[in-house]
């Protein structure tokens, strides 16, 4: 059986993000609102909103139980000030938590994903064979020979 460990992270990405375009939608200021401080633009991609929740999917499945405080770091970018020039040295800035949090929230309606007080958002088993379904249709996509043996 394919698991999400069996797979490239950027082709079940791609593919669970497609499948979330059926499940959540964005809301109306997605396509307008930074994804940081540290950023000046809102982001050019399309499927951004469902990038972003795929990707959120994936790491909770890998490193378990997180917070959007942690979540939020792992978002995050360097903020070095304008385009124009350098004031300050870079320094680290946190990722959008009201995304993050948004995002979770359309998760857990969906039933991929649950609240655990205390700890933050875990994935729940529902979640856990959604992105295993997924990881084995995208197995069968790729054409590389490496990863025969995981079929």
């Amino acid at each position: 059986m394919v698991t999400l460990y069996d797979v490239p992270a950027e082709d079940l990405i791609e593919a669970v993000a497609a499948e979330l375009e059926d499940r959540i939608d964005a809301p109306d200021w997605a396509g307008f609102t930074k994804t940081g401080s540290g950023r000046e633009l809102p982001p050019q991609q399309d499927d951004f909103w469902y990038v972003r929740g795929a990707s959120l999917l994936r790491k909770l499945a890998m490193d378990g139980p997180k917070g959007i405080d942690r979540l939020a770091t792992e978002y995050g970018s360097k903020k070095r000030g304008s385009n124009r020039y350098r004031v300050a040295k870079a320094s680290q800035s946190d990722g959008s938590k009201k995304i993050i949090r948004t995002i979770l929230q359309q998760l857990e309606e969906e039933g991929l994903v649950t609240t655990v007080k205390g700890e933050g958002r875990r994935i729940t088993p529902e979640g856990h064979s959604f992105l295993d379904s997924v990881a084995g249709d995208v197995l069968e996509s790729l054409d590389r020979p490496e990863l025969e043996r995981y079929a």
